[in-house]
Order: structure tokens, then C-alpha cells, then sequence
């Protein structure tokens, strides 16, 4: 029997835990996509507990405590940090199958030395270790990025937002890590929710463009790409339902976006064209400035209304949906290629049926531009887990090149989340370990150990074209 989560954790071969110690463990980390507060990192926030940066605002957790029966006073209600940490431990004791199980583990183990198991029994241990812990200086924000060894992170930023937290974390020579800004346009694009007529009032206002049409609209978000541009953004992120393509003559979306404006409802087809619309603007916007693009798709949010209108947004109440057609996104990137405005892009379904769907889509449209210019970005979100990786590897080089993916991405809102990396590359060198002692792959190992290196930071480093920060 294997010891609990010990150095050679899901390293199964001698081949996996030699490209894991030699090669993966020592590589940085790229977190392209990511939702942490650059404000944050700025002001170098402090935790008073763990509760405070483990548990507020992590979904993922909520969710599997609401499963094991706990009261909601306990997840977002009133209850103290230390009453919520201890029915935390006492769910997560028996979270068996679940990756929340082996991620906060390797953060209790990276960052604060404890190698037990967390429990009912061991939750008091637990809060005194990291309650003293993160009274050292070392874990405030900037250190837990610091000790993760991060070069590189890009957060998730809305056209209007100033970005001045991007700027004093540019001049600030102190800090090595790059924090640059990434391009979220969603709120432009969403014309069917009734806040996006105060949206648009918000772009023009900071953009100086009076946008009273489809076309103004248009100059308004290039302008704000402009200034993205300058703070050093090279990467773009759209949370949609589905790659729409509805294409649609500049009459008709022009009166969709007026219905828009004067507050009218918005029929399923006219959104469908207002957003391949926008999209197909912003993809050649994305392709002329050399940014990549990212399309996370596949969700269907917000199920459970009356929780929703409770506790807004983004607090666990969303689900994998079974409709992402794959006909409209071959459509779509193949109307981007005629038009010579295809960019380098990244396609994540939440939906795991559509891996092998996104890996064949995706070799219709790779040349020399970059290696693997369209690729299946990883397991995301409720994918994240070891079969779920497994699976997207698997997939990935059984219909493409895996030698050149991108790699692991955070995609989270704590500071304590970049273990994950190393989730991942333990399970990447797991699979490697494995086709090579199974005889499907020779075992070469500098051949092996490029492979490794690049899907765990260099391929990124040059997908998005990053450089690391002077100090």
C-alpha cells in the first residue's frame, strides 16, 4: 500500500517520478488565466485564518459542503471563521474522490508544512498551524505568489475598469512577478440582460466615445484594447454559452443593438447575431494587436433562482450543459480564417463529451503561426480532477500535438490555489511514465523532459509571448 500523499504522489513509474523531481517540480509557473484581485495583490492583502483565504468566495467548496447537508450559515452565512473552517474539515475528512480532497492537502503540505490529514478530528490542529503561519510576513499575498514560484500571472479585467492597480504593480521593481491584465468583454456582448444598457453608458463614459450604434461600439472597444494593450495585455477571455454563428447584415445587428438600448426584449436569434457580431470584430482585433484568445463555453448558470437571487452569481449554483454545437464553431473559425482574422485560440468546453469534437476542430486550423495555434485548453472548472485531466491529455494527443499545449491554468480567486500546477503536472508525467513503460513511447528522456518542460511553462511563454518582469 502507497503512503498517503507522500513525494511520489500519483507518480505510479520510476519513468513519472523522474520527470516530475528532475524537470516539472523545478519549472515557474505561467498563470495565464486567473480571477485574482490585482487590488490585492497591490495592497499585499493579509489573512487573519485560514477560513478567510481558503473558504470565502470559493464555490467549489461551497458546493461540496451544501452536498454533505451543511446549513448555509456555516458556507455564506453568519457563523464565525472558526465554525466554518470546522464543518470544512469535517466534510473534506470524508471527501473521498473529490480533487478539493488531494488540492487542499498539497496546500496545507506546500505552504504550511502539515502533512497530516484534515478532519473533525485534526480541524484544531489545523487552524493553530495556519493561524500562526499566516501572521509571518511571508503569506501575505505577494508571498504565497512569491513562495509559489509565479512569473507570470494575467487576471481577469473588464473594458472599463482603469487598470491602475496594473500600473502600480508595473512600476513596482520590488515585486518579480509580472501581473499583466487579460481582456474580458462579456458585459459588452450580454444584450439580452437588463444591465447591459447601463454597461454601455459605463464604456462610453470611459472610453469618450458616445456609443449610440453597433459601429461606435466597435470604436469604443478598440479604443479600450488600445489602452489594455499599453498595460501590457496579450490575452483575451469570453465566458459564453456557445460559439454562435449567426452571421447577419450591419442593418440587422445595428437594429438589434437600438432594441438593446431603448430596453426591448431580445429574441434568441438576434442575440445569437449581436454576439457573432461582436465576436467576430473582436477576434480580428485580437488577431492585428498579436493577442490570443480564449472561449470558455459549456455552462449553463445560475440554476437554483431562488439561491441566485439570494447570493447573486458565481456561488455554486451552475452546471455542465449538454449543447455547445460543434457545427456553429467550426463555422465561426472557419469564417475568421477567410477573413484572415483567425487568432491564436484557446477552446475549453465544460462539457468533457466535446474533447475529442474540440481536438479534430482544432487541426483544421493549425499552420506555421504558432505551434498548435488553435488548441483544447485544459480540463476546466468541474473537469479539473485526475480523470478529468487524464481524459483531456489523452484526447489531446491522440488527435493532436501534445508536445505543444499551453498547460495548466489556475482559474481561481485564492491566493492558495497554485498547487493545482502541480496536480496537474503530476498527473501529466503520470501519464508519460506510464506509455513509456508500456512500451508506446521510447524512454528518452531529453526528448521526454522538453515535453514536460514545455506543456508546464515554456509553451505558454511563447503562445502568449511573455517575457518576465525586470527587476
Amino acid at each position: 500500500m502507497k503512503a498517503f500523499m507522500d513525494q511520489d504522489f500519483l507518480l505510479s513509474t520510476e519513468t513519472a517520478q523522474r520527470l516530475y523531481h528532475e524537470v516539472a517540480e523545478k519549472c515557474p509557473i505561467i498563470d495565464y488565466h486567473c480571477h485574482l484581485n490585482p487590488k490585492e495583490i497591490w495592497e499585499d492583502r493579509r489573512y487573519e485564518n485560514i477560513t478567510q483565504v481558503w473558504l470565502g468566495g470559493d464555490h467549489y467548496k461551497w458546493r461540496l459542503m451544501r452536498c454533505a447537508g451543511v446549513d448555509e450559515k456555516y458556507i455564506t452565512g453568519d457563523a464565525s471563521d472558526y465554525e466554518k473552517f470546522c464543518k470544512w474539515a469535517e466534510v473534506l475528512g470524508k471527501g473521498i474522490g473529490n480533487p478539493l480532497y488531494h488540492w487542499s492537502h498539497l496546500e496545507l503540505q506546500r505552504f504550511f508544512g502539515w502533512y497530516g490529514v484534515l478532519s473533525a478530528k485534526t480541524a484544531d490542529e489545523v487552524w493553530k498551524v495556519t493561524s500562526e503561519k499566516l501572521a509571518q510576513p511571508s503569506f501575505s499575498a505577494r508571498g504565497l505568489i512569491t513562495q509559489s514560484h509565479v512569473d507570470v500571472i494575467c487576471t481577469t479585467d473588464d473594458p472599463v475598469d482603469s487598470l491602475e492597480y496594473h500600473e502600480k504593480l508595473a512600476a513596482d521593481r520590488s515585486f518579480a512577478t509580472q501581473v499583466l491584465p487579460a481582456w474580458r468583454p462579456d458585459k459588452a456582448m450580454n444584450i439580452e440582460k437588463a444591465t447591459w444598457k447601463a454597461y454601455i453608458e459605463a464604456l462610453a463614459k470611459v472610453s469618450g466615445i458616445n456609443v449610440t450604434s453597433f459601429a461606435a461600439l466597435k470604436e469604443a472597444l478598440s479604443n479600450r484594447m488600445d489602452f489594455f494593450a499599453a498595460h501590457g495585455c496579450c490575452v483575451s477571455d469570453h465566458g459564453i454559452n456557445y460559439v454562435a454563428y449567426a452571421p447577419a447584415s450591419e442593418s440587422t445587428v445595428e437594429a438589434v443593438f437600438q432594441k438593446g438600448l431603448r430596453g426591448e426584449a431580445i429574441s434568441s436569434q438576434e442575440e445569437a447575431e449581436f454576439k457573432c457580431a461582436c465576436l467576430f470584430f473582436l477576434s480580428g482585433e485580437y488577431a492585428k494587436r498579436n493577442w490570443a484568445m480564449q472561449l470558455h463555453y459549456g455552462c449553463r448558470r445560475d440554476n437554483n433562482l431562488t439561491m441566485f437571487e439570494k447570493l447573486g452569481p458565481d456561488t455554486g449554483y451552475d452546471t455542465i450543459d449538454n449543447y455547445a454545437p460543434a457545427g456553429q464553431t467550426a463555422a465561426f473559425l472557419g469564417a475568421l480564417e477567410k477573413a484572415g482574422s483567425l487568432p491564436r485560440t484557446i477552446l475549453y468546453s465544460l462539457n468533457p463529451n466535446d474533447n475529442q469534437a474540440i481536438d479534430t476542430l482544432c487541426g483544421c486550423f493549425q499552420n506555421s503561426e504558432a505551434v498548435c495555434k488553435v488548441q483544447h485548453g485544459s480540463a476546466w472548472w468541474f473537469n479539473d480532477h485526475f480523470q478529468g485531466m487524464t481524459d483531456q491529455l489523452i484526447s489531446f494527443a491522440n488527435l493532436g500535438y501534445l508536445a505543444g499545449f499551453v498547460g495548466m491554468l489556475t482559474d481561481s480567486r485564492s491566493f492558495l490555489s497554485y498547487p493545482r500546477h502541480e496536480y496537474f503536472r503530476r498527473i501529466l508525467c503520470r501519464l508519460l511514465g506510464e506509455w513509456v513503460e508500456d512500451g508506446r513511447f521510447p524512454a528518452d528522456f531529453d526528448i521526454l523532459s522538453d515535453i514536460v518542460k514545455g506543456v508546464s511553462v515554456e509553451n505558454a511563454r511563447k503562445y502568449f509571448g511573455l517575457k518576465n518582469k525586470e527587476v
